[in-house]
């Protein structure tokens, strides 16, 4: 009996971990479209205006790579930042 106690937190447990992993993907995920997206509205926007029609949308999705790239380790060091350890038991 205590062995299925033991094994149904473990499982508990590990789904938690799984669902916050799933959760700081979704979520770099969602950031890194919108942030393509607005990239590449501003690109044609920006074009449009100046009449200079690849320039600034390439530009402006070449740029929004690293800006992707630090709001993603943003987004994960601080999901991390808040995973706190399972003490165990002594018995």
């Amino acid at each position: 009996m205590t062995n299925s106690i033991e094994n149904n937190d473990q499982h508990a447990k590990r789904y938690l971990f799984n669902m916050t992993l799933a959760t700081v993907s979704s979520q770099a995920g969602c950031f890194t479209i919108v942030i393509i997206i607005v990239a590449l509205l501003g690109g044609l926007w920006l074009d449009n205006v100046f009449q200079t029609r690849p320039m600034f949308t390439i530009l402006l999705l070449v740029f929004s790579v690293p800006v992707t790239i630090v709001v993603m380790l943003w987004i994960v060091r601080k999901a991390t930042s808040k995973i706190q350890s399972v003490p165990k038991d002594k018995s």
